[in-house]
Parts: structure tokens; C-alpha cells; sequence
């Protein structure tokens, strides 16, 4: 299945405003972002501004291809890579990290 069919199988949670967004899916768990004023995105690999949240998605399609899909919906991709052949430290618009990992 393509990548952005799986992500449209996680939708918006009916109380989500400019202030709080949840996601989930049908009988699955809610995951919830909220705005926080000043907001400092963590640096990576040293923890000057430390992370708050990690999560890591599995992608069955090749990383390579994962990574070049993500980075096409504006996502970014730090300089340090620990475990490139493994998986790919990617970061959302704001700077928050996520790692994708093979199948």
C-alpha cells in the first residue's frame, strides 16, 4: 500500500483546534500535539534543547523511497544519521525528529 494511503487511514480527532491536534484511527490510540508558545526545536545529536518525543514508523516500501516521498511533503533530514542503512532520522516542518524503518 502507498505511503500516503496509510497515512490517510489516521484522521483528525473531533476536538483538534489551533491549540491541540489528536490523531487516531479506528481502534487504535490517540496521539495528541499541543501548541506550545516559543517552542525550541530540539537539536540533534546533542541535547542542548532536548527532545521531547520520539517515534519511530515503520514503512514497508524501500527507505529510500519512504525518505524521498517525506521529504517531497516537507520534511527535513538532519546531517547526523546514525544507522542510514537501518533507518532515517527525519524532522516534521517545526523541527520535531521521527525515524522511519525498513520492513
Amino acid at each position: 500500500m502507498p505511503l500516503q494511503m496509510k497515512l490517510s487511514a489516521v484522521t483528525l480527532d473531533p476536538k483538534s483546534n489551533a491549540d491541540f491536534v489528536g490523531l487516531s484511527r479506528e481502534g487504535g490510540p490517540l496521539i495528541g500535539f499541543q501548541r506550545v508558545e516559543g517552542h525550541r526545536a530540539p537539536s540533534r545529536p546533542d541535547q542542548t534543547v532536548p527532545q521531547q518525543l520520539h517515534l519511530c514508523f515503520k514503512v514497508e516500501e524501500s527507505l529510500d523511497e519512504a525518505e524521498a516521498r517525506l521529504l517531497e511533503l516537507g520534511a527535513g533530514k538532519p546531517e547526523h544519521q546514525p544507522h542510514e542503512n537501518r533507518w532515517r532520522v527525519l524532522t516534521d516542518p517545526a523541527g520535531r525528529p521521527f525515524r522511519i524503518v525498513g520492513g
